[in-house]
């Protein structure tokens, strides 16, 4: 559904996206993961045709994201919220469904399922500078829906949101995704890209650095199981492949108060493969 092709954009002397390739398959939910700086809403740009690359092309079903046939199939939740603050919900919906020429009948009924699928029904008329983060949050995903797209571009969809709000929108991007929707999901949180992705791409200074299932990539890159117990105050951390026999082997006589085993995961896979050095 999705080919990029040695993709690079620089602005200036820095280098934002540098030869990436990925291909994203059709009802495929798709990962994109790094650090501040790494390239990802850049390329999201030029995926979705915002930005014009150096080198390299992206194909969307076989076409330039510039098409407008194109255009009309992708829908966009940028990190940034794409909303007018002093109309309400219902306005924005509609503002932003009439760019894609939806009028009539079909306007209100999508109008009223977006609003529905948010949870944002009882708020509908209310200027949205008085809804929360959370409700700002869907509503913005709300809008890329309107015209009901086959492709939904998710960047960073959850910042900024508690812990309901954030509950709901990772539900109902697995709803979609149940649905045959193609999703393009770029996150700073590990423990999303875990749980929805069925494959996960990591970035970083531009470049591709992994591609794979959450699970080959932690077998591959995630490093060692952790393994803490604490006896009679002191702590005992122990790093082991095999946490089961590890556990076995301990002398358990003198028996820890508590004990912990932290697996490897797809922080450890990203920490490993982009460093631990602070990112502003």
């Amino acid at each position: 559904m999705i080919e990029i092709i040695n993709l690079c954009k620089s602005f200036g002397s820095v280098v934002a996206v540098d030869g990436l390739s990925i291909t994203i398959r059709k009802g495929e939910l798709f990962g994109l993961l790094g650090p501040n700086g790494a390239g990802k809403t850049t390329a999201v740009r030029n995926i979705c045709g915002l930005l014009r690359a150096d080198a390299g092309s992206v194909q969307i079903a076989g076409k330039p994201p510039t098409d407008l046939s194109v255009r009309k199939k992708i829908g966009l939740a940028p990190q940034n919220l794409a909303l007018y603050m002093d109309l309400s919900a219902e306005e924005n919906l509609t503002f932003l469904a009439r760019l894609y020429g939806l009028s009539g009948s079909r306007l209100r009924q999508r109008t009223d399922w977006c609003l529905d699928f948010a949870g944002l029904q009882p708020r509908r008329r209310d200027r949205v500078k008085t809804y929360s983060g959370g409700m700002q949050r869907r509503l913005n995903l709300a809008a890329a829906l309107m015209h009901d797209p086959s492709i939904l571009v998710l960047d960073e969809p959850t910042v900024g949101v508690d812990t309901q709000s954030r509950t709901a929108i990772l539900e109902s991007i697995l709803t979609l995704r149940d649905r045959g929707c193609t999703i393009l999901y770029t996150t700073h949180y590990m423990e999303e890209a875990q749980r929805l992705c069925d494959r996960v791409g990591i970035m970083d200074h531009g470049k591709l650095l992994a591609l794979d299932t959450v699970g080959e990539l932690i077998q591959a890159h995630g490093g060692k199981a952790l393994i803490v117990l604490e006896r009679g105050g002191n702590e005992e951390r122990l790093t082991t492949d095999d946490p089961l026999d590890a556990l076995s082997q301990l002398d358990w006589e003198d028996r820890p108060e508590r004990l912990r085993i932290e697996p490897a995961s797809l922080e450890s896979v990203f920490l490993n493969l982009t460093g631990r050095g602070l990112r502003d």
